[in-house]
């Protein structure tokens, strides 16, 4: 089976309406993806409490994050990247409208965690 090289920058959709989600990896601990923005942010009072670990990093674009703890804002610029703990509630808060700011999200599964029916 030969390897297909993919790029990150590539196959961008237009119009961008929405916020963009592309699942690159999966499996039973990860999920890797890519998330493509252009001025889209959630709502006020609309907090991600994620059941996972996650580790994201801006590659491209400017975006600001809140936290719900402390109502901290983190202004974003490419290149940064932080960890956001399962039920650690953050929203997006702004992405610079003018260029895509696109990101890459691990989100990492309790690899002890033991499936509940």
């Amino acid at each position: 089976m030969k390897n297909r090289v993919n790029n990150l920058f590539a196959d961008i959709p237009e119009p961008l309406s929405t916020e963009y989600f592309q699942t690159l990896l999966q499996n039973s601990h990860l999920t890797l993806e890519r998330i493509i923005s252009k001025g889209h942010f959630d709502n006020t009072g609309d907090w991600y409490d994620q059941d996972s670990d996650e580790w994201v990093i801006l590659l491209a674009g400017q975006a600001r994050l809140q936290f719900a703890k402390d109502d901290a804002l983190i202004d974003l610029k490419a290149g940064d990247y932080l960890f956001i703990p399962a039920h650690e509630k953050h929203r997006v808060d702004w992405t610079d409208p003018t260029v895509e700011s696109i990101w890459l999200a691990l989100h990492i599964n309790d690899i002890n965690e033991n499936s509940h029916a």
